[in-house]
């Protein structure tokens, strides 16, 4: 029988920064009789000493890190800290004068104060009281998993949904809603299914109800703003599509929705500059917002631009069912008396309650883009940010990028136990057959971006389970190496949490146009290099990445890849002996859809130990080179030469 081994590789190296001895936050993973208990000093050498407290408006502690932004007024800069566990920070060697003071936290308000700093001798304290955010999510309660079953019901029924089993998925909701009649995601789930059967009010019900659990939920706000347009309530579903695109500015089909509700109520100004900003950001959106661009420039009697969008309309979609409105529409402003134009355009606004006529609705196609067997996708779900407050840029990608390249600048090697957990899922994403092996692992790494990567025992392609071999995945975070991140695009979405640890969010995306270097998949002699894109999880405090995601830009059927989503997590390791800490991976997952099935595998690393030059080049001469699973892409080329491809027999 012949079969068809299948390598997954990453060309990059683990993640991790070199600091000052300190004692470790409280979610260090890991060897616990290796943690050190020293606590950073604060030194000050003359200057002013400020002491800052973040309060709630019990006057308590937060019960999350804030982010303080210190501006020195005089001198026009700014410092940021973040808080402690104490739920305070402390700035040094300040100079007198004024300052303003800016405290940020998920969830809550940003407050500011301003104070004068006038003793050099004693500190001065100052209390910054944060109010809760109305609006923002409550994250406990959107994270909390949904019980066993429930959730096993909820993915049967997103599998059916996607297949269009109406009936199939109604049973699964029925049966998940008995059991979590609170879920944000259930009531929004029965709300699409509602919404696919036309019982809009029933839709209406059960989507109002997920929006007050999860308020963030851009499909839910787009889907009952949809629901709105349908049941023509025009001025309900501009309130909650305002929402839409304030909470996501690159919401294009909230930006495609609420300028037709702004169409429907006679504002042809805002339709136009909504339905503009559909056009520029989604070639998705693209056409069907140029009806209404066509619609609104009518009503401003700007007539040849309006027949213009319309005509580029149908030449993207000529055997659209809606094409023969948009034809006698053109025909209707080409032909009307002079000073009409605003009676003839706003002849095709759907009345309340119909939509016959509705152009945008008939031609737009909504799509339930949640997966039932992997999380949701980077565009897909935004994590929740504090309002209000701009990102140090700058400062996160410098502070970031020194910490990559100084780990792998200084350290050369280490070790940890490795612990494997490989699951091939059904449809609905529950486990069909379960393995788990354990390894000893030894990493390598040079200056250059290589690593080679041993591992005890047998790992190779006919070795693991499905012939799947996934090596130097943990490298993600070499995104932020000075020597790297020139290949992505990356921003800054603003300031979150994760765990109640203040974080800033970076999204990077593969440019098109400089080398994909960051991971790629060899199957015999071909080589696929991938573009990836994913968001980051930076500490507001030591600019340490704690977490990290990926996934596909595009999909890749020569290979048959439809999917691959990573997240790989981060913890700060003790070293006593070295007098370091390591912030090194604790997991990573991997979820792909390959040749027709779908994978989850975990790895996990604990019992961490560094190595001297000295050590590696033993390891290596005890392996007799370089290792099976290197990461390097020099070394590796060699290494996998003689894989075999899809449809070949490897050799004998």
């Amino acid at each position: 029988m012949t079969r068809h081994p299948v390598l997954v590789s990453v060309l990059c190296v683990w993640l991790s920064s070199v600091v000052a001895a300190q004692r470790p936050p409280s979610s260090s993973p890991i060897d616990t009789s290796q943690q050190m208990n020293v606590k950073p000093m604060i030194e000050s050498h003359g200057g002013a000493t400020l002491v800052v407290s973040v309060l709630n408006e019990e006057k308590a502690h937060l019960d999350r890190q804030a982010v303080v932004k210190l501006e020195d007024e005089t001198h026009g800069t700014s410092i940021w800290h973040a808080t402690s566990e104490a739920s305070e920070t402390t700035f040094i060697d300040l100079t007198i004068g004024k300052y303003a003071v800016e405290v940020s936290a998920v969830g809550y308000v940003p407050a500011r104060r301003e104070i004068s700093l006038l003793d050099l001798v004693r500190s001065t304290s100052v209390q910054v009281l944060l109010q809760r955010d109305p609006d923002a999510i409550d994250l406990d309660a959107a994270n909390a998993p949904l019980p066993g079953k429930a959730g096993k019901e909820t993915r049967h029924a997103i599998s059916d949904l996607n297949s269009n089993k109406i009936k199939d998925a109604q049973k699964y909701l029925d049966a998940a809603y008995k059991l979590a009649p609170a879920s944000p995601q259930v009531n929004f789930l029965l709300g699409y299914l509602s919404f696919q059967k036309n019982l809009h009010e029933q839709a209406q019900a059960y989507l109002e109800k997920s929006i007050v659990s999860d308020p963030q939920n851009i499909q839910g706000l787009n889907l009952l703003g949809r629901v709105y347009l349908v049941e023509g309530k025009n001025a309900e579903a501009q309130a909650v599509l305002q929402r839409a695109v304030a909470t996501d500015a690159q919401n294009w089909m909230g930006h495609n929705l609420l300028a037709d509700a702004y169409l429907r109520q006679h504002d042809a100004q805002n339709a136009l500059a909504q339905a503009d900003l559909a056009v520029q950001g989604s070639k998705a959106m693209s056409a069907s917002a140029q009806i209404i661009r066509g619609q609104a420039l009518a009503n401003m009697g700007r007539d040849q631009e309006a027949v213009q969008a319309l005509t580029t309309y149908l030449s993207s979609a000529p055997d659209s069912p809606t094409a023969p409105q948009v034809r006698d529409l053109i025909a209707q402003i080409q032909h009307h008396s002079p000073g009409s134009s605003q009676i003839a355009a706003a002849q095709t606004v759907p009345a309340a309650g119909s939509t016959e006529n509705d152009l945008l609705l008939e031609s737009a196609q909504l799509s339930l883009t949640l997966k039932a067997w992997a999380p949701p996708g980077i565009d897909d779900e935004k994590p929740a940010v504090a309002a209000g407050v701009v990102c140090p840029y700058q400062e996160i990608i410098d502070n970031s990028g020194a910490s990559v390249k100084r780990f792998v600048d200084e350290i050369s090697q280490f070790s940890a136990i490795e612990d494997l957990l490989h699951e091939r899922l059904d449809k609905a994403g529950n486990p069909a057959t379960r393995e788990t092996r354990k390894f000893d692992y030894v990493a390598s790494i040079s200056g250059s971006l290589q690593v080679d990567e041993f591992r005890s025992g047998r790992y190779g392609i006919n070795d693991l389970p499905d012939q799947i071999v996934t090596v130097g995945f943990p490298a993600l975070a070499l995104v932020f190496h000075p020597d790297m991140r020139d290949n992505f695009d990356i921003r800054c979405e603003g300031l979150g949490q994760l765990r109640g640890q203040a974080t800033w969010l970076l999204h990077f995306q593969q440019r098109e146009d400089r080398p994909k270097r960051l991971q790629d998949y060899r199957f015999g002699e071909d080589n696929y290099a991938l573009s990836l894109k994913g968001r980051a999880w930076i500490s507001a405090d030591k600019f340490q990445i704690v977490r990290i995601e990926s996934e596909l830009v595009h999909p890749m059927p020569a290979i048959q890849l439809l999917a691959e989503h990573q997240i790989t997590e981060y913890g700060a390791v003790p070293f006593p002996k070295k007098n370091v800490e390591l912030w090194l991976p604790k997991t990573a997952e991997v979820y792909l859809a390959f040749r027709k099935h779908l994978y989850y595998r975990r790895h996990s690393f604990d019992h961490y130990m560094l190595f001297s030059v000295d050590s590696v080049e033993k390891v290596r001469e005890a392996k007799g080179g370089h290792g099976p699973d290197s990461g390097s892409p020099r070394r590796r080329k060699y290494r996998w030469a003689w894989t075999p491809g899809f449809g070949n027999h490897a050799p004998s």
